[in-house]
């Protein structure tokens, strides 16, 4: 599967695409009259999306150990899973795939009042998950910015020509689809993990593929500057065997989970990419934290489907264990990684990671870890798991605080 191993960067959008004389848009497609905020996708989207994740953990939390009701369509539980997973995930993706695109493509990036309409929709869905008085109206409401977003990313894949990314864009395109299957979960017209077990194999496939990706090459370039000659393996038959174990794996969880062969699957595919991650050198870059990170980010997609097929073979490791160090883990870790660092060098700054971000990255992961361990703390359940998710939540809203002035404010230098 050839995909670009490109992450956002502060590349700057080919003048081919800007018409001669075109005086709206500035040297990098940018619309010079609109705020910064609307300059490129992950702006808006990386910030809501910590903004998002600091407060619906408390809101679910305050619901689960101290009887607030949440209401709306979904209900407590329901609402957690769908909102961390379309809620914050879907706009780390919006983000993260709105100002990949432009370096694919070479056209320019999606800005000003199309991506105001964006996140307007999506706000509007969770608004609508939320307090929508039935599941229909949230179905409609919520759907539409997946929609939206599908429509945009395949519109600029086709123009561009740009077919060796496209495998991205079919699997953000299923997890719009997933979306659309919770949504019928919670009108009763489909089992009620269905569509959740689609976005995860979705988000881990993801973090397999790209992170697979720019792991291995940022380490590489990060020793080289420092002149190490003992580099990162190059990709080979071990990849490729990992990737397809871990698409195996993921399709017999979806079709057939809490059975032998998916706890099989799950289990190798595990092992594989922890093999995988163990040639990249990643001990060599403790160092540098904001590259570190990516490596404990990756290590928590191995632990993750591993635990996964455990649990699968075995009552000994709790479902809800693994699914949390698959989501609150490698999700939680990962998606944060990238948002610190792709914030930084595409608005021109030096990607390094400051002690507020090293703050934000030992929480987000003890807080995951904690939430993996609460299963087993028997009696002091209720405290491990409020602990972890204070800890979890609060790195995403230390997130916010201190990446709202690069966020919402000019490109440095300008």
């Amino acid at each position: 599967m050839a995909v670009t191993t490109t992450s956002p960067s502060d590349r700057s959008v080919p003048r081919a695409a800007l018409k001669a004389g075109d005086a709206t848009r500035d040297s990098r497609g940018r619309i010079r009259l609109m705020p910064p905020i609307l300059h490129y996708g992950f702006r808006p989207f990386f910030f809501l999306a910590s903004l998002h994740a600091g407060l619906a953990i408390p809101a679910w939390l305050g619901a689960y150990l101290g009887g607030l009701d949440i209401g709306g369509p979904f209900g407590g539980m329901h609402w957690h899973a769908h909102e961390m997973l379309f809620g914050y995930l879907g706009a780390v993706m919006a983000g993260f795939i709105l100002t990949a695109i432009p370096n694919w493509t070479g056209r320019l990036p999606l800005s000003g009042k199309p991506l105001a309409v964006l996140v307007g929709l999506w706000l509007a869905g969770r608004a609508a998950c939320l307090l929508a008085p039935d599941p229909w109206l949230a179905m409609a409401v919520d759907l539409a910015f997946p929609a939206a977003l599908g429509f945009a990313i395949w519109r600029e894949v086709v123009a561009g020509r740009n077919w060796k990314n496209a495998p991205v864009v079919v699997m953000i395109t299923l997890f719009g689809c997933a979306n659309a299957a919770d949504h019928l979960a919670n009108a009763g017209f489909l089992d009620h993990d269905l569509g959740q077990r689609l976005a995860l194999a979705v988000s881990a496939m993801l973090i397999a593929l790209i992170g697979g990706r720019i792991v291995p090459s940022f380490t590489r370039n990060w020793l080289v500057k420092k002149g190490s000659a003992c580099l990162p393996s190059p990709f080979g038959r071990l990849d490729k065997a990992a990737l397809a174990m871990t698409a195996a794996a993921m399709l017999a969880w979806i079709v057939v989970p809490e059975t032998a062969a998916a706890g099989a699957f799950l289990t190798t595919a595990g092992i594989l990419l922890a093999a995988r991650l163990m040639r990249w050198r990643g001990a060599a870059t403790v160092s540098e934290p904001i590259l570190f990170v990516l490596h404990v980010g990756y290590g928590w997609l191995a632990v993750a489907l591993l635990l996964l097929g455990i649990s699968q073979l075995s009552p000994a490791i709790p479902s809800s264990a693994a699914l949390h160090a698959l989501t609150a883990g490698a999700v939680g870790t990962m998606t944060l990684a990238v948002m610190t660092r792709a914030s930084l060098g595409h608005t021109g700054r030096t990607i390094v990671a400051d002690r507020f971000v090293v703050a934000m990255y030992l929480m987000v992961s003890t807080g995951a870890a904690l939430r993996v361990a609460a299963p087993f703390a028997a009696d002091w359940y209720a405290h491990v798991l409020a602990c972890g998710g204070a800890l979890w939540s609060g790195g995403f809203v230390l997130f916010a605080v201190r990446y709202a002035p690069i966020l919402w404010g000019k490109r440095a230098g300008v």
